[in-house]
């Protein structure tokens, strides 16, 4: 797992290098320079002398970046050119002194765009910091960057982005490559930040982490899996976990089929299905390794279980609301693990009082519009921070929140949150969800057997999340993201554990 900043994180761990230790700030200007300048040239080398690149700056430090930049480029031999944008009276001191070596070097300035036809857009207009809208001269700029066809690389970050959240600052750079210093940028993980990204890569400029920032953020990778741990040799279908699916309406046992086929592929050793009898032989059918419960006696059934799976396809009547209630009342008396997704939540949303029963033990698995109904608040509202909304909920309930989007969030209650870039459009099909489910009482139970160091509820649940969109994007890659099914991602579950 790798650390994400925020943009105030990023201004104090800056500070710390340049006040704490000393390092003048030309000199982390010059590093970040020189990185941008080699990423460009790895992909340049080939066509020097076609190429015609355009730096374009703003009066910040990101825009003196951008100067370097376009120096280091002359220097080894690049035509370069500068267009600057904004007032010159408001340029930053490091700003101003970049332009002063640029010009000793003879970096040719244009005034106009169209001065000739650029192979090579470079944005370096507003970095991380910015926070309002991108307005007059800057946002014609930039407008008139993205509509010319060339290659764009923007310095730390796409200019009208912004950097906590990835929301569009009225207009944004679309970048081909992001160059960003030190850490990732939340902004660059979540939508549409993401998108205007393009390839991000992470460049060591020599700024580190520091006792002075406490991390909070994490980016889950693929070589994560990793602390998935083995099925134990000696162990048996006990040992490997005993979970229960609370799901599934009459006549409705898709969520619970596909639930419950997403903790078998991950290696679950035992499902049980507590569900309505009409749904009995439909289940029995399609996933008879399944035992399944059409009664009330919920007392031996959650005796019976280690992980409790509640919601899938339950729907929200009387009944359901009752059964849910007993199982979350009994469940948090008990202290077992809880996986509280779609109608659970939306039942949890008309129950307020039932929120006492949410303990660090309990994951909710809300989207967007199951959020809106928990919080009271518009998605509209929720969208323009995603990881403030989960981190607010997993607070305020004590429970850990998997906010499910094309960006998954995960926050445990203590304000640790991770953020998965795995997963693809292709997995946002019906019963994806419900497959995540089971895969997320699966990685619990992974960590029931104490030969294993046990990470918290929400570092499991991240894995979990992470290995769901691992498993989309093996799915992906063998049907297509337009032919998707559910199904699909189950398989790929499997193969991911395989392969890890």
């Amino acid at each position: 797992m790798k650390q994400i900043v925020t943009c105030k994180e990023m201004k104090a761990l800056d500070g710390n290098m340049i006040e704490g230790i000393g390092i003048p700030s030309c000199v982390l200007m010059e590093r970040a320079a020189l990185k941008v300048a080699e990423e460009l040239e790895r992909t340049l080398a080939d066509k020097k002398q076609e190429e015609r690149i355009l730096c374009v700056c703003g009066n910040g430090n990101n825009g003196g970046d951008g100067v370097a930049v376009a120096r280091i480029l002359k220097l080894h031999g690049y035509r370069t050119s500068l267009y600057l944008v904004g007032n010159p009276d408001h340029r930053t001191v490091e700003m101003q002194r970049q332009l002063d070596i640029a010009a000793a070097c003879q970096v040719p300035v244009v005034n106009n765009l169209e001065t000739e036809e650029y192979t090579t857009i470079v944005d370096a207009i507003f970095g991380v910091g910015l926070s309002r809208p991108v307005e007059g001269s800057y946002r014609d700029v930039i407008m008139a960057l993205n509509q010319l066809n060339a290659w764009k690389v923007a310095v730390d970050i796409p200019s009208g982005v912004n950097g906590d959240t990835g929301a569009e600052l009225g207009v944004a750079f679309h970048a081909d490559l992001t160059v960003t210093f030190a850490f990732r940028k939340a902004g660059l993980c979540l939508y549409p930040g993401r998108k205007f990204a393009g390839k991000v890569i992470v460049a060591d400029v020599g700024i580190y982490a520091s006792d002075k920032v406490k991390p909070y953020l994490w980016q889950t990778e693929k070589t994560d899996i990793h602390f998935l741990p083995d099925k134990i040799v000696d162990g048996n279908k006990g040992t490997f976990g005993k979970i229960l699916v609370v799901a599934g309406s009459p006549g409705m046992c898709g969520a619970a089929y596909l639930s419950a086929s997403g903790a078998f592929a991950v290696g679950i050793g035992m499902v049980k299905i507590v569900t309505a009898e009409e749904n009995r032989i439909p289940l029995q059918t399609m996933l008879p390794e399944a035992m399944l419960d059409c009664g009330d006696d919920f007392a031996k059934d959650l005796d019976w279980c280690d992980i409790v799976v509640i919601g899938p396809g339950i729907g929200t009547t009387y009944q359901a609301a009752e059964k849910v209630q007993w199982f979350l009342e009994a469940a948090s008396g008990a202290a077992k693990p809880v996986i509280l997704d779609a109608d659970g939540l939306n039942l949890l949303a008309q129950h307020p009082e039932w929120k006492q029963y949410l303990t660090s033990h309990v994951v909710m698995t809300p989207h967007m519009g199951e959020m809106g109904r928990l919080t009271g608040k518009k998605v509209s509202e929720l969208q323009k921070d995603r990881i403030a909304a989960a981190r607010e909920l997993a607070a305020e309930t004590g429970a850990v929140c998997v906010l499910k989007d094309a960006c998954t969030v995960t926050a445990a209650p203590d304000g640790n949150t991770w953020i998965s870039l795995a997963g693809n459009p292709g997995m946002a099909t019906a019963g994806s969800g419900d497959v995540l489910t089971g895969i997320l009482a699966g990685v619990l139970a992974m960590f029931l057997n104490k030969r294993t160091e046990l990470p918290d509820t929400g570092r499991q649940a991240a894995l979990g999340v992470l290995l769901h969109g691992m498993a989309g994007d093996l799915a992906a890659k063998e049907k297509g993201t337009a032919g998707m099914k559910a199904g699909d991602i189950v398989r790929g579950a499997s193969e991911v554990l395989k392969n890890k």
